[in-house]
């Protein structure tokens, strides 16, 4: 802890901000790449976020992830980027007054609703610096785990076709690009008591709006009513077509994100069971594979027209 410490210190030494200031420092929980501090200083509190180690290897680009959160702050659903220390790649961010969501606090058609209220404004803001592209995301981590000799479910490989089955049903009823967040665990929301904030852009980029959409109803546990709500809230209409396709992508999440997870086993320093936590999501991206809930959103996905 004192090593984590003191470098937290010598990042708030060079942040102009609070040069002058009597600063506190304390450890904000729930990152899983970066570390996250809370940071008091002349009566203000902000945060502050220092890269993790290795994060290059997980595709994450700080210039991308900088000049995101400042397009999303100009919407109000992201917090103000108050200060970027370029040659550490910090980040001072406005502090969000408000509690932290969860799988339990987001499980409610009221919360579904302002969810969907949130990737409205999100999806509005201006264009993200880069694409975001999970089947090619897949790719790259794949060549990452060969150079890199990362331990991966052994049928993961057996399975790429079927992703490109996937891919190709997503094609047809695919929506035009806009700015989205990509990764949206549910401790990424936080309530103002207004809107549903959203937090951390590291994995930011332009991408079909469904992805964010089925990736949060994943992340959130929602069962097949309050995903239809979102897709209802969302669209202005329950619209099979993108239902099927919010389904899918959140099926992708689970399969793209067990490459990530199984990546950080490897790599990350942080107290956290990654190996768990890339095991289980694709145990359950594998019982939804060979599911007839899989075959139906696959028809639907594909079906052109009303």
């Amino acid at each position: 802890m004192t090593q984590i410490l003191s470098r937290a210190e010598e990042a708030v030494g060079r942040v102009s901000l609070w040069r002058g200031k009597d600063v506190k420092i304390s450890s904000l929980s729930g990152g899983l790449t970066n570390e996250n501090y809370l940071v008091e200083a002349g009566g203000e509190r902000y945060v502050m976020r220092i890269p993790g180690t290795s994060t290059e290897l997980l595709s994450i680009d700080r210039v991308n992830e900088v000049h995101n959160a400042r397009a999303t702050a100009s919407t109000g659903i992201g917090p103000a980027v108050l200060e970027h220390v370029t040659e550490l790649n910090v980040m001072v961010l406005e502090f969000i007054e408000g509690p932290t969501m969860s799988a339990q606090t987001l499980q409610s058609e009221r919360m579904a609703r302002r969810m969907a209220e949130s990737f409205q404004r999100l999806h509005a803001a201006p264009r993200f610096l880069k694409d975001f592209d999970m089947f090619r995301l897949i790719e790259t981590y794949l060549r990452i785990v060969e150079e890199h000799e990362v331990r991966i479910p052994a049928d993961y490989r057996e399975r790429l076709p079927l992703l490109a089955e996937i891919e190709r049903a997503l094609q047809v009823g695919a929506l035009p690009s806009v700015s989205c967040h990509n990764d949206l665990l549910c401790e990424n929301f936080i309530d103002d008591g207004r809107w549903l904030r959203i937090v951390d852009y590291e994995l930011s980029g332009n991408n079909d709006p469904c992805f964010d959409l089925g990736n949060t109803a994943q992340e959130a546990s929602l069962d097949d009513g309050l995903r239809a709500v979102l897709c209802e809230a969302y669209f202005g209409r329950l619209d099979r077509q993108q239902l099927a396709r919010m389904n899918l992508f959140a099926l992708m999440s689970d399969v793209g994100w067990t490459l990530w997870g199984a990546i950080q086993a490897k790599i990350s320093t942080l107290d956290f069971d990654f190996n768990d936590y890339y095991t289980t999501r694709w145990n359950r991206a594998l019982d939804l594979m060979q599911s007839d809930r899989f075959e139906g959103w696959l028809r639907e996905a594909r079906r052109e027209g009303p």
